[in-house]
């Protein structure tokens, strides 16, 4: 028996370059899993990520919107109680929500993301929360929900907010430490077989109730270290080179480096060694992808499962003079892989060749789901059909005008860090100012503060190479305006946000007792 309703499986890829997927043009076969999968559903050409890292993107997805409006920039913010997120509305409609999480800056600090979620189980902390806990016996499962209350989390949450902390833990001598023993970049395999196990048992025991599920992977975030078998079958010569192993563990202790501007620039043969271990490390947690994607398949859940892929961010790795994903809106950062599978709503084979914003997530989500945000019509959420993802398939026309945004604004946290290690970079290289980018059609125009920083034609420049702002002053003033246009309504909506829950408090508690609100 299966629910009137679809289950919805929302997967994120975390820090996953879309050019370092086969199915996106890597002539490596680093993803056969995705690739197979994508060829069965939707995949999205030109999709967009609000931001360029994790905490401001996923907020955008969670939310339906831009981080000028959500506002939850920094790894201190926390989201506005205005802002009703996916999984909230879902269970007040009657899901069952559940999240399996391996970034701990999702699982563990406390910034609203985890709202709405009857269950979130992190793989990412000194103590792991995993369903098999349950399996426990009382005084150890007592003792791990004190551990994670009273210090695991605590002590997240501040380093997240103490710059002095934050910049200690990026010492050489304590990365080690905090990458291994309490499993920054979580456990894959063990959040892939609970997955199953769950997934099995919830839609055998409660078939009638739909399940919305959020899992984040790990996998391709620094620190890169796969497994041996898939670095052979990435660079099979590389085993055997020193040089590279010895380059891969310094710069894997040095956090500091992961996302700062390179100074001095890397040796080419240090930026392959870089992108071999990371494509070893997408093979890596594609084979698991995989289970879960057979898990789906042989089980007949397919059939009626909405099933949304996409990464938050992408990384940098050496491009354009970066490194990581803290400053900038360059395509290797927030050009990601989409793809969408619904056996009635998304077409099999279609790749769609329109900008879209991956924050489309969360209206497309709620259209399957047949709810619409509690809000007014006024709201910028509200035309939930008009902004789903499906639509873009049905006549190939954007309703956006194939316009997408993306911004990143300075994590505060990584500009302490450069300002203690090397203050020239700041002024030099802009860092302290917020970089946005507009998309549209093939044209992309990206500002630094107040000043254009760039015009790039990506269909046929796609590593934005050639600065063609020069040659086309008109496309710059008129995307520039597009841009400050969207730049207002945005700061306008968080405007209006404030006051709607400044003013109308009776009606947040209303929508906290249907439970759209926590």
């Amino acid at each position: 028996m299966s629910p009137s309703r679809p289950h919805i499986l929302l997967i994120i890829l975390d820090t996953l370059r879309r050019d370092r997927l086969s199915a996106y043009g890597n002539t490596r076969e680093t993803s056969p899993e995705f690739d197979a999968f994508a060829g069965q559903g939707t995949l999205f050409e030109r999709a967009v990520a609000p931001a360029q890292w994790t905490i401001p993107s996923h907020s955008s997805i969670f939310t339906g919107l831009y981080p000028s409006t959500h506002q939850v920039t920094q790894s201190s913010s926390s989201l506005s109680g205005s802002y009703p997120t996916l999984a909230e509305i879902l269970r007040g409609e009657g899901y069952h929500t559940v999240a399996f999480c391996n970034n701990p800056l999702v699982g563990v600090l406390n910034n609203g993301l985890q709202r709405g979620f009857e269950r979130f189980y992190n793989y990412a902390s000194a103590a792991p929360f995993r369903p098999k806990e349950a399996q426990r016996n009382h005084l150890h499962r007592t003792a791990l929900r004190f551990f994670r209350r009273n210090f695991a989390r605590p002590l997240g949450n501040q380093f997240a907010h103490s710059d002095f902390l934050f910049r200690m833990s990026l010492n050489p001598a304590f990365v080690p430490f905090w990458t291994r023993l309490i499993n920054y970049k979580g456990n894959t395999a063990n959040s892939i077989d609970d997955f199953i196990d769950y997934w099995q048992q919830q839609t055998t025991d409660s078939a009638d109730t739909p399940v919305f599920a959020f899992l984040n992977l790990m996998g391709a975030h620094l620190p890169y270290t796969p497994p041996q078998d898939y670095v052979d079958e990435i660079a099979p010569g590389l085993r055997h080179d020193k040089h590279a192993y010895t380059f891969m563990r310094r710069f894997n202790s040095d956090a500091a480096r992961w996302a700062s501007p390179p100074d001095p620039a890397l040796a080419d043969w240090e930026q392959q060694a870089l992108v071999d271990f990371y494509d070893a490390e997408i093979l890596h947690q594609d084979y698991h992808l995989g289970r879960l994607l057979r898990m789906l398949r042989q089980s007949g859940a397919l059939d009626h499962t909405l099933v949304i892929i996409a990464a938050d961010h992408g990384e940098g790795h050496g491009d354009h003079d970066f490194f990581g994903h803290s400053f900038v809106v360059y395509q290797e950062l927030v050009h990601v892989p989409l793809v969408i599978y619904d056996k009635e709503r998304f077409p099999a084979g279609m790749r769609v060749p329109i900008n879209v914003s991956t924050r489309r997530i969360f209206h497309t989500v709620l259209e399957a789901a047949g709810v619409r945000p509690p809000l007014d019509s006024a709201d910028p959420n509200a035309n939930v059909t008009g902004l789903s993802l499906r639509t873009t398939t049905q006549n190939n026309q954007p309703l956006e005008d194939d316009l997408a945004y993306s911004e990143a604004f300075p994590p505060l946290t990584f500009l302490n860090v450069v300002q203690h290690q090397n203050p020239a970079l700041i002024e030099r290289l802009r860092l302290n100012l917020i970089r946005r980018g507009v998309y549209a059609g093939a044209h992309k125009l990206v500002t630094v503060g107040n000043q254009v920083e760039g015009l790039f034609n990506v269909s046929t420049d796609p590593a934005e190479i050639q600065n063609i702002a020069a040659s086309h002053p008109d496309e710059v003033v008129t995307l520039r305006r597009k841009l400050e246009s969207f730049v207002a309504q945005a700061e306008n909506q968080r405007a209006e946000a404030a006051e709607f829950a400044e003013v109308d408090a009776g009606v947040v508690d209303h929508l906290r007792a249907l439970g759209y609100i926590e």
